[in-house]
């Protein structure tokens, strides 16, 4: 059996004092298990916040799972901190903490602090050490510009278990260096920008997605360690590809194990379940009034942006957050102290989250998950905003899916669903997002969301992405929707590679890399993402043919585009459009295009004339293909590319 707890602390007056103010942010440091040297023995000093305990002991392989020998001192001060040394302890030591109640309860309880847990179903923290020789310095002095609201942002949104599997093993899950083998060239082959992985943090149910998590400070050991995944993280940024982390400081489960009723109460969480029980998920909703749950959570989001080189976090439902009625009946929940349904003390943490994110920070972005018409959400602290610097447009992903599902025959009557996002599209900093919540749960895989026949699907899905990434914001798309998988997602199985042995799945792939490649290439397609001044309509009005036509600004007019889309299955032959410039045009992207799968309808050449055609001074004609679309860009001539110097000839 190990030696005795020997006395040692970690923490300071001062960190103390700040962990009860909610203003310490790198507990991390402090709490949980930490392989030192104390008077020459090397050991593990073990910390853990349980105020309301009568006892806490660690317990683990290394005494037989004792539950009394090894017992922890409790802090003088009243911060309801426990810890201590145990020499001879390392690295991949098992444990738990044995919590006694006044009640008479004997709790046993993973580490909240924990770097490593072990593989479900067994439910032991793991002595661990997040210490990596890091070699990815380029990129986290690059990413200041590559991260900016004013660069593209294609998001590929993945989980981690079921993006693929070993064909010869199906039902084992790769490691994280494995997939970092397939998954970083993949990415860089399709010209994504970015990667945001579904939660990765420890949680029991893997069918939960990594939205139900106990081990909020370790990477889940199903894929490997916390090394292991740094490794992919640095493969990633190495190809130039950003990582985002889906994040959840909503709620927690009530595995047994996990944060509730940590010692015996409702330490956590609320004690009252109209606060603090959510309906929806059967889970447990943070207490945000209380300084140490904030310091936790805080010190949390912090210690996957430093630790990990995470270059933003996607907050996971934000709305359930900020209503103290959301998705209860009348009675189920209590008002604020205004009598308002708002959850203040929600409110003040995300604003807190994001004034220490940024303000430690400054390279990375936080992304709210907000379905709701809260105000301001990625607005500034300062003008009253919650401090984000992206929210999801759910009103565009509904009403855009919605219109492409119609026949369409019936489009013309609800081309209000494709142009009204307009009116509010500059409100806040949005993302278009296609995520996982979109197919699955019988809503159908995307392709055959679409109507129509075989080739209809994919020319409708083509012409969807196309219209995405043109209009104003940036973008998400869930796996599987780049190559138009058939099926709905299965947290259970690899995506369908085998697809890409078909033609019209090779054109939807080939079409979304040509379409990233574009996107990122064209400064006018996001340079004013979140403008009004970067988006305007040329023609939103033609119900009649289904047809939309809108100019793209950067800032420089030379990097200006024009696209039109044609969503019937019909085609248009010398269809005139407006144009904002004189001279030759180009297709720089035409989503009917053979290589896709489509018809092949095309236009050699387009020169401006100057009459006058829906209110632009330029116009010309153009066969527009069926359910599809160009990006149109002005050339410049040979003097504008490359400026003439004085007394040089101008070339004939």
């Amino acid at each position: 059996m190990a030696n005795e707890v020997i006395p040692h602390s970690l923490f300071s007056e001062f960190d103390v004092a700040l962990f009860q103010s909610g203003k310490h942010f790198k507990l991390y440091e402090k709490f949980g298990s930490h392989e030192l040297e104390v008077n020459g023995e090397k050991g593990v000093y073990f910390a853990v916040w349980a105020p309301n305990a009568k006892s806490v002991s660690v317990t683990g392989n290394f005494n037989f799972w004792d539950k009394e020998h090894h017992a922890l001192f409790v802090r003088w001060d009243g911060s309801g901190i426990w810890e201590g040394f145990i020499p001879g302890l390392g690295n991949g030591e098992t444990y738990k903490y044995v919590i006694q109640t006044y009640t008479g309860e004997q709790l046993e309880k993973g580490d909240p602090f924990a770097f490593r847990w072990e593989i479900a179903p067994k439910t032991a923290s793991v002595v661990h050490s997040t210490w990596y020789e890091w070699q990815d310095k380029q990129w986290m002095q690059e990413r200041a510009v590559k991260n900016r609201l004013d660069q593209p942002w294609s998001v590929y949104e993945v989980h981690l278990g079921s993006w693929s599997r070993d064909p010869e093993s199906p039902d084992t899950l790769l490691n994280y260096r494995e997939i970092a083998v397939q998954l970083v060239s993949y990415v860089k082959e399709m010209n994504f920008t970015h990667v945001e992985f579904m939660p990765l943090m420890e949680h029991p149910y893997y069918p939960s997605w990594g939205y139900q998590i106990t081990g909020y400070f370790a990477a889940s050991s199903r894929y490997g360690s916390a090394q292991d995944l740094m490794y992919l993280i640095e493969e990633l940024h190495a190809a130039g590809i950003g990582v985002l982390l889906d994040w959840v400081p909503s709620h927690f489960p009530g595995d047994a194990h996990g944060l509730y009723r940590f010692d015996g109460t409702s330490l956590y969480e609320h004690e009252d379940p109209r606060k603090g029980f959510h309906p929806d998920w059967q889970s447990y909703i943070f207490n945000y009034g209380r300084n140490e749950v904030r310091s936790f959570l805080i010190s949390n989001a912090f210690y996957w942006l430093d630790r990990f080189h995470i270059d933003g976090l996607r907050v996971d439902a934000v709305a359930s957050m900020l209503y103290l009625d959301y998705s209860r009946n009348a009675g189920e929940w209590i008002p604020n102290e205004f009598g308002g349904n708002e959850n203040l003390e929600a409110v003040q943490f995300l604003k807190e989250l994001n004034e220490a994110v940024y303000g430690h920070f400054p390279d990375v972005q936080t992304i709210a998950e907000e379905s709701t018409s809260w105000p301001s959400v990625s607005r500034p602290t300062y003008a009253g905003g919650l401090g984000f610097g992206m929210k999801w447009m759910m009103g565009w992903m509904h009403d855009t899916l919605d219109y492409f599902k119609e026949d369409p025959i019936n489009r013309s009557y609800h081309h209000d669903r494709l142009t009204f996002a307009t009116v509010y599209a500059f409100h806040e900093n949005f993302m278009l997002p296609l995520s996982h919540d979109e197919v699955v749960y019988g809503k159908q895989s995307l392709i055959y969301k679409m109507p129509g026949d075989e080739w209809q699907k994919f020319a409708n899905l083509r012409a969807l992405y196309l219209f995405m990434y043109t209009f104003s914001g940036t973008k998400l798309l869930f796996m599987g929707g780049e190559f138009g998988q058939t099926s709905e997602w299965n947290v259970n199985q690899s995506l369908d590679w085998h697809l890409l042995e078909f033609a019209p799945h090779q054109g939807m792939k080939q079409f979304v890399a040509d379409l990233n490649a574009v996107y990122k290439a064209q400064p006018s397609l996001y340079q004013k993402a979140f403008d009004a001044a970067g988006f305007e309509w040329i023609d939103a009005g033609d119900r009649e043919n289904s047809i939309v036509v809108y100019w793209r600004k950067g800032f420089d007019s030379w990097d200006d585009t024009v696209v039109v889309l044609n969503l019937t299955p019909v085609v248009r032959e010398h269809f005139r459009i407006g144009l904002p410039y004189a001279g030759e045009w180009e297709v720089l992207l035409n989503s009917d295009d053979l290589t896709y799968f489509g018809s092949g309808i095309h236009n050699l050449h387009i020169h401006s004339e100057h009459l006058h055609w829906m209110n632009q001074v330029q116009s010309a004609q153009l066969h527009l293909p069926p359910l599809g679309g160009y990006i149109l860009k002005r050339k410049r001539a040979v003097e504008e590319v490359n400026p003439i110097k004085q007394g040089e000839r101008i070339p004939v």
